[in-house]
């Protein structure tokens, strides 16, 4: 009797997703901005991959503090000008 209860508990878990399917992936869920105005709305210094390092030209010191996801970049690469792997980067 146990093992039925339990079993069909199981059943109707699974049949709602409460148990044992994984949460969908953080690229599922990362949004795509429209542009760079957007985007710097919600992060003010832009997205990037963990790692990646602002390109710069003369002496200008390059953009450290801005969201490091992997998901978060690769939703909205298009905005990534200079392909530093940081979209949007602003100081």
């Amino acid at each position: 009797m146990k093992q039925r209860v339990s079993a069909a508990l199981l059943a109707v878990a699974l049949a709602f997703g409460t148990v044992g399917v994984a949460a969908a992936p953080a690229e599922a869920k990362a949004k795509t901005f429209k542009n760079c105005t957007e985007l710097n709305k919600t992060y003010k210094h832009g997205v990037g991959k963990p790692g990646a390092k602002d390109k710069v030209r003369g002496k200008t010191k390059p953009v450290t503090n801005f969201k490091k996801s992997a998901a978060l970049y690769k939703a909205n690469k298009k905005s990534d000008r200079d392909k530093d792997g940081i979209s949007c980067e602003k100081r």
